[in-house]
């Protein structure tokens, strides 16, 4: 059979400029990527402003979204950890996901326990006595048995120790490996070093920050003295980087603020150093007011202070390199506060304050139930709130 020609089809030939049909597929994918990019910024302008205006937002209510109730109800503490929280008590530790149920759960005997949390790894110790065990995520790295009672203990992430042991003649500040071996033994001098009043250890465990205090005839005064034992510190005196004298003041507290920075806290003020092979002070700021508590993340400083000339508290905050951000009158007086992301939370039994790193009060109010830790869930302004009974996740509302 033969085909028929189909009358309306033609061969096409090929255009004479092939010039200008490629500029116009050029031309109408510069127009689609431009939309694209437009609408891709108009998203992105409209997901800030709705963020930006919730943070700015005030709320008078919680509501709880999940609860999640404990196996047990007795007088542990918790502590927020990893990927979910930390119970620890005289009997045992456990690791708990978020939704309150355990991972794993050690066996101890500790009189009094005491906590310290880095990002990957923890340590308890039994405070006054003569135990530390050392913690991971996936549960026990180490156990350490001391010589002399434990009176201060800081920790490294890679789960390092060093602590003070208490000795009236001849205090000891000694460093473990998570396993319990001695890497470095401290024996201090009261009448040149003084009494170690704070310790801290950096990140990666190479540099460690003590602070001494001696009382003499004319008063007091604090050393704060930093040991390096990388290779880099070996061939100073003591492995002793820095050291510097502060005349009629306590230097109760030390921590560092990454991988650059120290901060050390007198009772006025606080001192910010730089760097860790050989610590240099970078600022100083005075506070002039009495120091309530302290807390700290790697990008903000946070002090509870004292009103001077009125009641109450005030909330002031400092970045990284000692700019104060906000100062705020607080609403009450609170035994915890932390430092989250942007936020400050501060809580007390039932009662509650949440403050934006902009000065914003975005909550203050109850939460139903006496919380022993709070911290920030998956989602705008929820929340976990540990308590003695529960777990539950509350979300802030109007």
């Amino acid at each position: 059979m033969t085909q028929k020609k189909k009358a309306h089809l033609r061969m096409l030939t090929p255009p004479d400029d092939l010039s200008e049909i490629t500029k116009k597929a050029n031309r109408f994918r510069r127009v689609k990527v431009r939309r694209v990019l437009v609408a891709a910024v108009l998203l992105i302008l409209a997901a800030c402003g709705t963020c930006l205006l919730l943070d700015n937002q005030t709320y008078s209510r919680t509501r709880i979204s999940a609860q999640y109730p404990s196996d047990i109800s007795d007088t542990s503490s918790y502590e927020q950890f990893a990927d979910g929280i930390v119970r620890y008590n005289r009997d045992g530790v456990a690791f708990l996901n978020r939704e309150n149920e355990e991972q794993w759960i050690q066996p101890t005997q500790l009189h009094n326990p005491a906590i310290v949390v880095k990002d990957s790894s923890f340590a308890v110790a039994d405070s006054g006595g003569n135990s530390i065990l050392v913690f991971s995520e996936e549960g026990l790295t180490g156990e350490i048995e001391t010589t002399l009672p434990i009176e201060k203990i800081a920790l490294s992430e890679q789960g390092i120790v060093s602590v003070v042991l208490r000795n009236e003649d001849t205090p000891e500040i000694i460093t473990y490996d998570a396993t319990g071996n001695i890497l470095v033994e401290l024996q201090i001098s009261l009448e040149s070093m003084g009494y170690p009043t704070a310790l801290e250890m950096s990140d990666d465990g190479n540099t460690m920050a003590v602070s001494y205090l001696t009382i003499g005839a004319t008063g007091i005064s604090s050393r704060v003295v930093y040991y390096d034992f990388s290779e880099a510190g070996q061939s100073r005196q003591d492995n002793i980087v820095s050291s510097a004298v502060y005349e009629d003041t306590i230097m109760a507290d030390i921590f560092f603020m990454g991988s650059d920075r120290s901060v050390v806290v007198g009772d006025h003020s606080f001192i910010l150093y730089k760097g860790t092979d050989a610590p240099e002070v970078e600022k100083e700021i005075t506070l002039n007011q009495e120091i309530q508590s302290v807390f700290h993340s790697d990008r903000y400083i946070g002090f509870v202070l004292l009103n001077q000339e009125k009641s109450g508290y005030e909330l002031r905050l400092y970045n990284r390199r000692g700019e104060q951000v906000i100062s705020r009158d607080l609403p009450g007086k609170y035994g915890n506060a932390k430092v989250e992301g942007n936020e400050v939370i501060l809580f007390d039994g039932s009662r509650c304050c949440i403050v934006t790193a902009s000065g914003i009060i975005k909550y203050d109010g109850g939460l139903s139930v006496d919380a022993l830790e709070m911290f920030p869930a998956f989602g705008i302004n929820r929340y976990y709130v540990m308590s003695a009974d529960e777990l539950r996740v509350i979300y802030l509302t109007k």
